[in-house]
């Protein structure tokens, strides 16, 4: 999910070509309270120009603490933007407050009722803490972010190299509501974009943890998150051997499978689906 400034024309109009998953034209931080307007004005261009194809469109509004959010919203939704992303979430009744205004949208500019979708990000300590009932709490919820720059401050502390322990309790909260939420889970950005061993160090954190992607802050970073998630070779080997013995077993009504003298269950075959799955996507 790459950000792009919704002041930046340029970038508006064609950041397309680095074929990001996922494009987040950004109203927040990234854009000046001056610019405000301006950009509010050029991200409905772009959005009204469907330029974008098949890549996801998401506009990260305002936070609902703001004098901007309601205009922002209103905005996104006509312009049709498939998903508003919630800043700095700290609670339930910000969602819900936010859900209620798009439905409100939805029905007055004539789109399909449920079709714009949440996507809410975790920046303190409090959004950590209600991180569960955050992920679960509206059915247009499609995933949750953690965006660590903010909540480092909120925490009192700072980045460190390695591990970085001081994010490790905020990514397992945020990955475990997604999770029994049944969403999608990303990790945070990386601030330095000229540094592909640290961002390759916390790609394979966030990988290892389970988080289904990352916000990106800059086209080079695209392409070293799509080689980190697409299996190897061997992965998808096996994969498909799995799918097929899975396959024959089923065929041949045995209630027991194995492979290679091990046995397949189904949450074996459920991770070779999704191996086959991000081979066939990458």
């Amino acid at each position: 999910m790459m950000f792009v400034p919704g002041d930046n024309a340029g970038m508006l109009s064609n950041s397309y070509i680095y074929l990001p998953d996922s494009v987040m034209f950004d109203l927040e931080d990234a854009v000046s309270i001056a610019e405000k307007d301006t950009a509010r004005l050029l991200v409905y261009n772009t959005l009204k120009a469907k330029i974008y194809g098949d890549i996801e469109t998401v506009v990260r509004i305002n936070g609902v603490d703001t004098p901007f959010w309601e205009a922002d919203l209103e905005m996104a939704v006509r312009g049709g933007a498939e998903v508003i992303r919630l800043p700095k979430t700290e609670n339930v009744n910000e969602v819900k407050e936010l859900e209620i205004k798009i439905g409100k949208i939805e029905k007055e500019c004539g789109r399909e009722f449920g079709s714009t979708k949440i996507i809410t990000a975790i920046e303190s300590a409090s959004g950590v803490v209600n991180a569960v009932e955050i992920a679960a709490c509206s059915s247009r919820m499609v995933a949750i972010a953690l965006a660590g720059f903010d909540y480092l401050v909120d925490m009192q502390t700072e980045r460190s190299s390695g591990t970085e322990p001081e994010l490790f309790f905020a990514r397992a909260t945020v990955l475990h509501a997604a999770r029994a939420a049944k969403i999608d889970a990303f990790d945070v950005a990386y601030g330095n974009v000229n540094d592909e061993e640290g961002f390759m160090r916390e790609v394979n954190i966030a990988k290892n943890l389970g988080f289904n992607g990352k916000s990106l802050i800059h086209p080079r970073q695209i392409e070293l998150l799509h080689k980190a998630y697409k299996p190897t070779q061997p992965e998808l080997d096996h994969a498909k051997k799995v799918i097929e013995a899975a396959k024959t077993a089923e065929e041949k009504g045995l209630g027991v499978v194995s492979l290679n003298g091990k046995m397949i269950d189904p949450p074996v075959i459920q991770a070779a689906q999704r191996v086959i799955l991000l081979a066939d996507y990458s």
